[in-house]
């Protein structure tokens, strides 16, 4: 799993932080074209009469890089440059092309390995599965999921709490959001364009995930008879549903859904809660002349805590009425601006999309190579889009249908609109600002919010300060109702147990504001993606009923046993 690369590039250490401009190339130690060793010194370098080594990294050729005149690097020249973008940036000084590959090796001078985390191998097999066996939902559906949030099939007697759309805005507001504006930012920063390849095709993978689980969810969620309050999700439909296979499965249903439970309350409090509010109070931090802002984080928590609680002591209508509101007022104002961008940049979108194809599988687009790059971008989209985590059937099992195939296709538009638009939009404004090939040392929301505002101006760092917000906040509240819902399961579906958990939601709020979340960042990352184990485990065990359903439902809508109403 040793990361192996065919050149390394020999650019000054630390060049770029410095203020003045007398740091340059001295003189070169050895000819272009040499042969070099393992740390030799190639060159000198100096800075206000300060000289130090350029060594090389890896035994190969070394050969002068040329500058934007098209002359050789050398004596007398500076070691940074202007970019095309008016920044400063590195200048690469030269490159070592070795024989064959040798290991990447960090400034410290170890090596970089790339394994295939179990949890993203498990996540797209998982999703490559429902695909073939559902026979390409993506294709056969589309058409009618549109159809279905219009309202086309929508009867007034069907029983649950929100329409198709709702749940649909309602499972997109917790998905959309970091990972589609610093998720993608950080693939193409480390893998380069070709990444985002590998996030579209999983997001399209993904489609078949969210269309089997979204379907079990309404068929096995729970009614209360006398408030009419829907529960359902991963934990009810391994329970339920596995436990109709006999004894044995229905054993193993109670174990996977109590592990969920667990490991969702876990999520909402982490990933879904703390880092959501950590990262809104950052981006406004970063706003330039609010950098005084740093100081007063326990007070945006209290606030921000206010604000969740209005919504989420409503339940899930009441954070259905306010997704459906805000997330098209945050999806339009970034895509929006992104389609600015592309318009701007229309004469190279051919180039930009090459860019991303080529990438995908040129060993060279990433230190890693192919696997590198394939593993990055099936990672990114696979925590943007959520598809097998289990976490969006919840708030998809409270719609008013009394057809569970229906929701199913619903959700299928979910990682189309987060990951293949969304995402693929994220990338080619990247691709063309011109950060994918020098990131500048950017990464995460910083390199996308630089990309933006060298098109547009630097007012994009207050439009994507104030989406990273909005998309912060529907988040939470949309987590707060998934968390809510397992701690309901384990303890009980009572007023006592919803209040005791949204007391706990909203003090995680003000505590994800306030402190460094470090290793515990880490923990509650490692519990959302621990949900996905449980989950597609009772997906495969019941794809066969699942697939049975589907057939039994298009029939139907063909032959127009299932009516339309508008």
């Amino acid at each position: 799993d040793t990361v192996k690369v065919e050149k390394y590039e020999l650019t000054a250490p630390n060049a770029i932080k410095y203020k003045n401009h007398h740091y340059i190339l001295k003189k070169w130690l050895v000819e272009d074209g040499a042969t070099v060793e393992h740390l030799q010194p190639v060159a000198i370098l100096s800075d206000n009469g300060n000289t130090f080594e350029l060594l090389a990294i890896g035994n190969g050729k070394l050969v002068y890089e040329s500058k934007d005149d098209g002359e050789k690097v050398g004596a007398g020249d500076p070691v940074t440059r202007i970019n095309r973008r008016g920044n400063e940036t590195d200048q690469v000084l030269a490159q070592v092309k070795y024989g064959h590959p040798e290991p990447f090796l960090f400034k410290n001078l170890s090596t970089r390995s790339q394994g295939v985390p179990l949890i993203v191998a498990w996540l797209f097999l998982g999703a490559l599965f429902f695909t073939l066996k559902m026979r390409f939902p993506q294709i056969k559906g589309f058409r009618h999921a549109i159809s279905l949030i219009r309202g086309v099939f929508d009867d007034p007697e069907d029983k649950g709490e929100v329409s198709h759309f709702q749940a649909l805005v309602t499972a997109l507001s917790a998905t959309i959001g970091l990972g589609n504006i610093a998720g993608v930012a950080i693939a193409i920063s480390m893998g380069g364009p070709g990444a985002s390849f590998w996030i579209i095709l999983a997001g399209l993978l993904g489609m078949a995930s969210k269309f089997v689980e979204c379907q079990l969810a309404v068929k096995y969620r729970e009614r209360n008879e006398v408030t009419g309050e829907i529960s359902g999700g991963p934990m009810y439909y391994l329970k339920k549903g596995l436990a109709r296979r006999g004894k044995g499965f229905k054993q193993l249903g109670g174990v996977l859904a109590v592990l969920f439970a667990v490991l969702c309350i876990g999520a909402s409090f982490g990933g879904g809660n703390m880092f959501q509010a950590n990262q809104a109070f950052q981006q406004l931090t970063r706003i330039p002349g609010w950098a005084g802002l740093e100081n007063y984080g326990l007070y945006f928590g209290i606030g921000l805590a206010i604000l969740v609680g209005v919504v989420i002591i409503g339940g899930i209508r009441s954070i259905a009425r306010v997704t459906d509101k805000i997330v098209p007022i945050m999806v339009v104002v970034y895509v929006v601006s992104g389609l600015i961008i592309i318009g701007v940049n229309w004469e190279d979108l051919g180039a930009g999309f090459h860019a991303i194809i080529s990438g995908a599988f040129d060993s060279e687009a990433i230190y890693g190579g192919f696997i590198g790059v394939l593993i990055m971008g099936i990672q990114r989209a696979t925590f943007s889009n959520e598809a097998g985590i289990g976490s969006a059937p919840i708030a998809h099992s409270a719609v008013k249908t009394k057809e569970p195939v229906s929701e199913g296709v619903v959700g299928l538009l979910e990682p189309f609109v987060d990951t293949v638009i969304v995402c693929t939009m994220t990338a080619l404004i990247i691709i063309f600002s011109g950060y994918a090939v020098d990131p500048e040392g950017l990464t995460g929301s910083s390199l996308t919010t630089a990309a933006f505002s060298s098109v547009l101006g630097d007012w994009m760092i207050y439009v994507l300060s104030f989406a990273v917000l909005l998309f912060a906040f529907s988040t939470m509240i949309s987590w707060s109702y998934y968390g809510q819902k397992a701690f309901s399961f384990l303890f009980g579906n009572t007023n006592w147990t919803k209040t005791v958990y949204r007391v706990l939601y909203l003090i995680f709020v003000v505590i994800g504001c306030s402190v460094g979340l470090g290793s515990v960042l880490d923990f509650s990352d490692l519990m959302i993606l621990g949900m996905a184990f449980p989950n597609i485990a009772g997906l495969i065990i019941m794809s066969g009923e699942v697939k049975r359903d589907v057939e039994d439902y298009f029939y139907r809508i063909k032959t127009g046993a299932i009516k339309k109403f508008k």
